[in-house]
């Protein structure tokens, strides 16, 4: 499966359209600004819903090589808080369908207090659906 980084993070954003956040910055964007390194750790996506903020990150099949790192990068960024209001910063992190398992028993292991603020987003390649739906609909056999 050919992974194109600019189509899982506009899948990303378009979840957080659904749940009514706007995009403030993103990366592979035209005209939004890229966001800001967050620690040492880079995002895809900053968005806003009334005075909350949520980042957004998408995981691909080199970061399930290193479960350490990537457990740390979670733990990390589901621990931000706002500057002035100190509220918690949400946590989304886009993951293919494949992988997706890989993810949950990732999230499963943090400690309770880093979970809550973590959601698990599947990321799902849109032709390849339209593809297997129009393969299965010509393999259909009729009696």
């Amino acid at each position: 499966m050919n992974y194109d980084r600019r189509k899982d993070v506009d899948s990303l954003i378009e979840h957080f359209w659904k749940r009514g956040y706007l995009t403030v910055s993103r990366k592979y964007g035209t005209y939004l600004p890229e966001p800001d390194k967050i620690g040492i750790y880079d995002v895809d996506v900053i968005a806003r819903y009334k005075d909350s903020y949520a980042i957004g990150i998408v995981l691909n099949d080199e970061d399930f090589f290193d479960i350490t790192k990537t457990q740390n990068r979670l733990v990390y960024l589901s621990t931000r808080q706002t500057k002035f209001n100190g509220k918690k910063v949400a946590l989304f992190v886009g993951v293919s369908l494949k992988n997706f398992t890989k993810a949950k028993k990732i999230v499963d292991n943090l400690p309770n207090e880093v979970k809550r603020n973590i959601r698990l987003v599947q990321i799902v390649d849109r032709q390849n659906i339209h593809a297997s739906v129009r393969k299965r609909e010509h393999n259909i056999f009729f009696s």
